[in-house]
């Protein structure tokens, strides 16, 4: 990441405006130690006074302020994400302006124009991470001139939180044809599907509303049965992806496929579409309700296999897998 203009490493750095400062002080204790005149032996004393009153309140100020993560939307990488941090004052006795915030998951640094002794608030922040997967947010970095701007002061401190950033979604365009969802008519058809009429039932999975169990047959086989009702408007889409990396394959080649595959299924969701999302044994259905969730969080974990299973596969079902070298994914 390039480095800011403020930004330096160490914890002090002398000011132009602290510079100018030293240099007069300077010239007061020279012409004091020529003349021998009270008035500028006070003077000098008052200069010194404030050099060390500077240092102890951009210290103490510093060392009293705490960070968190108070909130973080949804993350994917390569693009911001808003997210709020709570900046807290623990110090009783100074009230610290101009501080400002950076870290290396930080897109911009964040301005706190004052944090009153004892208190706290709530800023915003834009993050951005650049590759998927969980993230620890272990620490960022203060930068403050308070109080009077002699020195700019820097203090690391940790910063608690964890984030899930989901894989770098691809242009539409980029998507092969057989990658997208053709959009059929929204009418009634004998599909399972969001109806009146019970269609079937099928076993619970991740991601299914319990809304939808059938608590009498439930109750009669000792497991959640969900019913499934006969589709009237929104067709169920199919995606599976297979973790499968063959020996010798590129890290890179299966990151494309992933975000191919969130990509896939951040487009059926938004054209009305629900998934039946597959990867390796887990399945989940998701859609509108959940904004897909559970598969972006699936996705944003996957870790190449060299012994995953074989994936689940049928006619109809949008396939993402490496197994076969001449391309990266095809559908079934």
């Amino acid at each position: 990441m390039e480095r800011r203009p403020f930004e330096f490493e160490g914890v002090v750095r002398l000011t132009k405006i602290g510079a100018g400062y030293l240099l007069f002080t300077f010239l007061i204790g020279f012409a004091a130690l020529n003349t021998g005149n009270n008035s500028l032996y006070i003077a000098l004393s008052a200069m010194l006074g404030l050099l060390i009153v500077s240092g102890m309140a951009s210290k103490d100020g510093l060392k009293r302020i705490e960070v968190e993560v108070s909130y973080l939307g949804e993350a994917w990488a390569g693009k911001q994400a808003s997210g709020t941090l709570r900046v807290r004052n623990r110090s009783r006795v100074w009230t610290v302006r101009d501080l400002i915030v950076t870290g290396s998951h930080l897109d911009e640094p964040v301005l706190v124009p004052l944090v009153e002794r004892r208190r706290e608030l709530e800023v915003g922040a834009t993050f951005r991470f650049e590759r998927r997967g969980r993230v620890s947010l272990s620490r960022v970095d203060l930068y403050t001139r308070f109080p009077f701007a002699f020195f700019t002061k820097k203090r690391r401190v940790p910063l608690s939180g964890n984030a899930i950033v989901y894989p770098k979604l691809l242009d539409e365009r980029s998507l092969r044809d057989d990658f997208a969802p053709t959009l059929g008519e929204r009418t009634q058809r004998n599909a399972a599907g969001a109806g009146s009429e019970i269609f079937a039932f099928r076993e619970y999975v991740r991601g299914d509303s319990l809304r939808h169990v059938h608590w009498k047959k439930s109750a009669s086989v000792g497991r959640w049965v969900m019913k499934q009702s006969q589709q009237d408007s929104n067709p169920i889409v199919a995606i599976s992806f297979d973790p499968y990396m063959p020996p010798g394959e590129e890290r890179e080649r299966f990151e494309q496929l992933v975000s191919e595959a969130a990509t896939a299924v951040r487009n059926a969701i938004e054209h009305g579409f629900d998934v039946h999302f597959h990867l390796a044994r887990q399945s989940s259905l998701v859609g509108r309700e959940d904004r897909g969730i559970a598969a972006f969080e699936s996705l944003a974990v996957v870790q190449p296999s060299a012994e995953a299973p074989v994936p689940f596969a049928g006619p109809g079902v949008i396939l993402f897998s490496l197994r076969s070298r001449d391309r990266e994914a095809r559908t079934a």
